[in-house]
């Protein structure tokens, strides 16, 4: 089935950070980690929270202020310090009501594959491993840090018809 016709059904957004929200570059300051983030898939991620898209982030990482962050953008939820995806997911999921088919899940690599598997549209970035790229519904042209989020969350509101609306003006 092509990923598009997939996109009407998506109400919920679940991404990873290292590789996907960030470029996978971690630049070591003593004992601080810092990453740099894309400004237009941060649009991207505030707009779709103020239409109504539940987002969570699921991440191996453990860094605080990515979680501050993204709650500041509207995410309903970041997760941290997960290395069983796939089990959080089903927690989410029951806690929030939300049907696994309206799932769509960006993920870049072997951690994400399990996850992968249970959603309703699967995604990657190009720069994700092979192995994830290989069973995704949708590879992003662009590279993760790079946009990827953006161009998933802005295809699927102009799918849906909700790409331009009043409140795609308000940051």
């Amino acid at each position: 089935m092509n990923y598009k016709i997939k996109l009407r059904d998506i109400s919920c957004f679940i991404l990873d950070v290292d590789g996907v929200l960030t470029n996978g570059s971690i630049l070591i300051n003593g004992n601080d980690y810092q990453r740099s983030i894309n400004v237009k898939d941060s649009y991207a991620l505030q707009y779709a929270a103020k239409m109504g898209y539940k987002i969570f982030i699921i991440t191996g990482g453990e860094s605080l202020t990515i979680k501050k962050t993204y709650l500041k953008l509207g995410v309903t939820e970041v997760y941290l310090e997960s290395s069983d995806k796939l089990s959080v997911f089903k927690n989410l999921i029951e806690e929030y009501n939300i049907d696994a088919n309206s799932v769509l899940y960006m993920g870049d690599d072997i951690p994400d594959i399990p996850l992968l598997h249970e959603v309703g549209l699967s995604a990657s970035p190009a720069d994700a491993c092979v192995d994830v790229k290989q069973i995704v519904d949708y590879v992003s042209p662009l590279g993760g840090g790079m946009g990827c989020v953006r161009d998933l969350i802005e295809q699927t509101m102009r799918v849906q018809g909700k790409w331009l609306s009043e409140k795609a003006y308000q940051w």
